[in-house]
């Protein structure tokens, strides 16, 4: 038994040495998920007035927050399926960079490369 320590200076050396976690994150993401999700609802609920929506031939009546929601839906889609596919293109490029290249074959004296 160690006399004189009552645990305060253990848990005050694991709190300093704890960082953050994925399952942090992934706690503090699920409680902002939720948060906006509820606001979202209550958007819905307070604007539910049916309006008329033509989109080329479509014609159709919708609640004017399920419309607006739609609305936004598209565009963070429209933003987001281009910018995933370019950056899936530079993780390639990136990976591909990395790798160890094949060596090239030896240059004979009329190469023109000057180096030995």
């Amino acid at each position: 038994m160690i006399h004189g320590d009552d645990g305060r200076t253990a848990t005050r050396r694991a709190s300093q040495t704890l960082g953050r976690s994925r399952a942090g994150a992934w706690w503090a993401g699920m409680i902002v998920a939720a948060v906006v999700l509820v606001l979202l609802l209550i958007f819905v609920g307070q604007n539910n007035q049916p309006v008329t929506v033509r989109f080329l031939w479509l014609t159709g009546r919708v609640p004017l927050g399920v419309a607006m929601l739609l609305a936004v839906i598209v565009g963070v889609l429209t933003v987001a399926i281009p910018g995933s596919i370019r950056i899936l293109q530079l993780r390639r490029l990136v990976a591909g960079g990395t790798r160890t290249r094949r060596p090239t074959q030896d240059r004979g004296p009329d190469s023109g490369d000057l180096r030995p």
